[in-house]
């Protein structure tokens, strides 16, 4: 088998500051694959709203915005793109017609969520294939379903859910679909549905010790899977001692699988705050965790040699 060295990163949410990052590490890194682990797209439409003077007027992060120029308006945009918003430019007239159709509002931010997807995996293709850079990338529980369309039109990123992907000898199974959580995002299932979405994938596979499992959510308790519990109205509980209330919130049915089969390597995300390396037996799981809201890339370098683990590190950029 050739050594596999691979970065990981995942919970982008839009921020294309972030997602940037990520192309840059396959030559920062010197790695022959990228992984991205789901939740890669944005929550938010941010109007720039056009002025009769020419100018475009916007609220964004609590602060009110006016682009006077071109440049002005151009900046604006690749701010509002690298903290994880889609901009849009509009007219007065056609804001309030949003503002009065929440099923045009839907449908325009999907049309920008696949637009900006397209242009992510260009992004993609230009300055990974030249490198030889091989790139994954698995929607995530958030991520609407529309995105699979576009990721399955490039001839070089490849969308790997339910697949099984051989890399330098060693197999990859993917899914970006998560247990159910209270946010009801697309992607999400109850615990048995989750394990017989595995277990397809496990059927195929030729051997599950070489096994490395690209699964957005972790395995449940394992302690890169706690969350903040939240009350009846969706708030984070406080702790008496401090801070919120921590609570396992991964899959048992991934967690069921990787002590079953134990496999090489687990790559998860999901739960941003519970950045960590764990081991549950033989098989090494991460998750980098996510700090996109910053503009911070967290991944995992991994490198495979000889059918073990031979390094790993948490990193933060």
């Amino acid at each position: 088998m050739a050594t596999l060295k691979l970065f990981f990163s995942t919970d982008i949410h839009g921020s294309e500051k972030t997602f940037v990052k990520f192309l840059n590490s396959a030559k920062f890194y010197g790695v022959n694959t990228l992984i991205m682990g789901g939740d890669f797209t944005g929550k938010m439409v941010v109007p720039l709203v056009s002025q009769s003077d020419g100018s475009y007027k916007t609220t964004f992060l609590g602060s009110d915005i006016i682009a006077k120029t071109g440049d002005d308006l151009v900046n604006l945009e690749k701010q509002i793109r690298f903290n994880g918003f889609y901009p849009y430019r509009t007219d007065p007239k056609e804001l309030e017609e949003l503002k009065s159709d929440s099923q045009k509002v839907d449908q325009l931010f999907s049309r920008l969520m696949v637009e900006t997807t397209q242009r992510w995996i260009g992004m993609a293709e230009d300055r990974l294939q030249k490198l030889g850079v091989r790139c994954f990338i698995t929607p995530g529980n958030d991520d609407r379903f529309q995105v699979d369309e576009a990721l399955g039109k490039s001839n070089y990123v490849v969308n790997p859910e339910g697949k099984v992907i051989d890399l330098e000898g060693y197999e990859m199974i993917s899914t970006g679909y998560s247990n159910k959580t209270p946010f009801n995002a697309p992607r999400e299932e109850d615990e048995d549905s989750l394990g017989r979405r595995i277990a397809r994938m496990i059927e195929h596979t030729k051997n599950l010790k070489n096994c490395i499992l690209n699964f957005h959510c972790p395995p449940y308790d394992s302690g890169i899977d706690l969350a903040p519990q939240l009350d009846k109205d969706m708030r984070p509980i406080l702790s008496p001692s401090g801070g919120f209330e921590m609570v396992p919130a991964g899959s048992t049915a991934v967690r069921k699988i990787i002590e079953e089969y134990q496999p090489l390597l687990g790559l998860h995300g999901h739960i941003h705050e519970s950045s960590g390396i764990k081991r549950i037996g033989r098989t090494l799981c991460v998750n980098p965790g996510s700090q996109y809201a910053d503009g911070v890339l967290r991944g995992a370098l991994v490198t495979i040699k000889d059918g073990k683990v031979e390094n790993y590190l948490l990193t933060r950029g």
